[in-house]
């Protein structure tokens, strides 16, 4: 077995785990007690969707995937700022 195929095996295998993850994550998002359980478990998502991406570019061949995987985790690591601070200091804007 090629490494090519090694790699395509394990990301088949890895993509319903990927879909798991997205439904636990979004149930909780809906579901969440507190804000910030509904936050992080958008979070997840979100890092999670960017990874997935990566394994899609792969899969497809297609390296435009992997720049918006990149865009996307660095707008969600902004927000995640973002949301801190708001949290911490509780006024949006400062």
């Amino acid at each position: 077995m090629s490494l090519e195929e090694q790699v395509m095996l394990f990301i088949m295998i890895v993509f319903p785990l990927y879909l798991l993850s997205f439904t636990l994550y979004i149930i909780r998002a809906i579901k969440g007690p507190t804000i910030p359980d509904t936050v992080l478990a958008i979070d997840a998502l979100s890092f999670d969707i960017a990874a997935f991406l990566a394994l899609l570019s792969i899969l497809y061949r297609s390296p435009i995937l992997i720049s918006c995987a990149v865009v996307l985790a660095l707008w969600v690591y902004a927000l995640d700022i973002y949301v801190s601070k708001y949290f911490e200091a509780r006024d949006m804007g400062d």
